[in-house]
């Protein structure tokens, strides 16, 4: 989920940066330090500061030179939640499954969390392939999954594990979900067909 909100944090402005142009510096030092993290306890992703401004005077730690500055900034956080249903883009396929890439993370589709099938690895041409239906998954597709598990790793989001599933209606490749719509409507044009045929 994609929010924006306002949040106040401290940043640490060495000496080096002190002078000036104080202002670029708090710009600078803010995006550096928050932008494109993970930020603990809340953990939400940070993908965007905008509008940063100093709050009130900074203070001086003793033994450190450096101005711990409050600042406040606008931000556009990502957070994935439990149950929420995403779309995303195969990255990368392996013999266990596949990862999917949404907002900025990446979650795993375990292969017995794709389909109703047997799942079997065509590792010639990097796809995973249904036994009964043929459906195949691969790098570049484009798929609709839910969070079914969240371990965000605050020290490197990269590391989190996001667990995904594909198996409940509504949810799969988009074009076995238009495949199937396409389907139902079929079938749901057939006996008004028929009952005009008749008449």
């Amino acid at each position: 989920m994609y929010m924006i909100n306002e949040v106040e944090k401290v940043i640490r402005i060495p000496p080096s940066e002190l002078g000036d142009d104080t202002e670029k510096a708090v710009n600078s030092l803010t995006w550096e330090t928050y932008e494109g993290r993970l930020a603990e306890g809340d953990k939400n992703f940070t993908l965007l500061i905008k509008n940063v401004r100093a709050e009130g005077p900074g203070r001086i730690v003793h033994g450190d030179g450096a101005v711990y500055q409050t600042v406040k900034f606008e931000q556009v956080v990502f957070k994935p939640r439990d149950n929420e249903v995403v779309d995303g883009v195969v990255v990368e396929i392996l013999k266990f499954g596949a990862f999917v890439r949404f907002g900025p993370l990446d979650g795993l589709l375990h292969v017995s969390q794709i389909m109703d099938d047997r799942v079997d690895i065509d590792e010639v041409n990097q796809r995973l392939v249904g036994k009964e239906t043929g459906r195949f998954l691969a790098v570049g597709d484009r798929v609709r999954a839910r969070v079914v598990s969240i371990d965000l790793n605050e020290k490197n989001p990269q590391d989190s594990k996001i667990g995904l599933t594909m198996r409940q209606p509504g949810l799969g490749k988009l074009e076995w979900l238009e495949e199937d719509r396409k389907k139902r409507a079929d079938r749901a044009d057939a006996p008004k067909a028929e009952s005009a045929g008749d008449a």
